[in-house]
């Protein structure tokens, strides 16, 4: 990739490119327009690399206000140089994404945008350390790679720590990632089986009193961990798996006496899991075990009076050897970028009430 530094009146396009302009405004002045010309080597990645109807370079504008026009194997980017700065990293990202064979959506060009203001790389980790390209979780499906600043340090957790917990609203990938990495270490050999659990709360527990076969009562409690699987794997291989018991589903009740070992063992929603629940799945862990419990303390329906067992085990443990707390924000948010902003809205009236209480 070559970079060209010129001026904006020296580079005209022709009248049919797209043109887009956003005006910006700092101190009541307005910056000067400056321009900077990328050129691509790989033609045949670029119609993936602009999307569909140039759809990414759209989002990329539209987000960092800049004006980008494409030709031949080149894309002009015009507009103030922090942000001209900004684009250049997203676009040299997502070029070598897809030059490794990663197909890129949506959701990466916000993510690449999203790292390219934190200033820093994609598979860059804490204290500035490159992730190695081996740290990158495989699964028979897809890729994953995280979307932020927080996905990125969960997931340095989840390779690296004995026990972690990941806290967070919906939408910040705290089970998928835990998922894709469960899945990434079974099909590599390193473990001998994925467990996967929640806390029914809603039937309380009382799963014999649901009509039906047990996997007919546990399925509409689990359906978000299904999904995660059937993302990562074919869907016969999951279905062989489950069969087998190498995947295993189930409520939080079923663990009680059990010693999970050469596991990677999976607790969605343990904000609604009580405190003798927890510590009961937490000593569960064996011998070449890892678990993860993961949850949203501003979404408890465990009934009033209650204590919830993941804000608990987190008060209790947080700082051990072998532990990892990571707390995720609605910054981290990886869903349609509306969630993001009505998580942040339910956050800022929640702290309203808690003032005004």
């Amino acid at each position: 990739m070559r970079c060209t530094q010129i001026r904006f009146l020296e580079y005209l396009y022709p009248i049919f490119l797209r043109r887009r302009y956003c005006r910006l405004v700092h101190n009541s002045k307005t910056r000067a327009t400056e321009s900077l010309l990328l050129e691509f080597e790989n033609n045949e990645l670029l119609p993936l690399l602009f999307g569909d109807f140039d759809r990414h370079l759209a989002r990329i504008e539209q987000s960092l206000c800049v004006t980008i026009a494409s030709r031949g194997n080149s894309a002009l980017i015009s507009g103030d140089q922090e942000e001209i700065n900004a684009t250049r990293k997203v676009l040299e990202s997502l070029y070598e994404k897809l030059g490794k064979g990663v197909e890129i959506t949506l959701a990466d060009v916000d993510s690449a945008i999203r790292f390219a203001r934190e200033g820093v790389k994609e598979t860059q980790l804490e204290g500035g350390q490159q992730q190695k390209v081996a740290s990158m979780v495989r699964t028979p499906k897809r890729q994953i790679l995280p979307r932020s600043k927080g996905q990125r340090r969960y997931m340095e957790a989840l390779s690296n720590s004995e026990l972690t917990f990941g806290l967070g609203p919906a939408g910040t990938g705290k089970t998928y990632l835990a998922v894709g990495m469960a899945v990434c270490m079974l099909t590599s050999g390193k473990i001998d089986r994925i467990v996967l659990s929640r806390p029914a709360v809603e039937a309380g527990e009382r799963l014999g009193f649901l009509p039906g076969a047990m996997r007919d009562k546990i399925d509409p409690f689990l359906r978000p961990l299904y999904d995660a699987l059937y993302d990562m794997m074919p869907s016969s291989l999951v279905d062989r798996r489950l069969d087998s018991g190498e995947i295993e589903i189930a409520p939080l009740a079923f663990m009680r006496g059990r010693t999970l070992s050469n596991s990677y063992v999976i607790l969605d929603e343990a904000q609604n899991a009580t405190s003798v629940q927890m510590k009961m799945f937490l000593t569960r862990l064996g011998e070449n075990s890892r678990i993860v419990a993961t949850g949203d303390l501003s979404q408890i329906d465990l009934p009033r009076g209650v204590t919830s067992g993941l804000k608990n085990a987190v008060r209790t443990l947080e700082g051990l050897d072998g532990v990892k707390t990571i707390r995720m924000t609605a910054d981290d948010v990886v869903r349609h970028e509306l969630v993001s902003r009505i998580v942040k809205a339910y956050d800022t009236a929640d702290k309203s009430q808690d003032e005004h209480a």
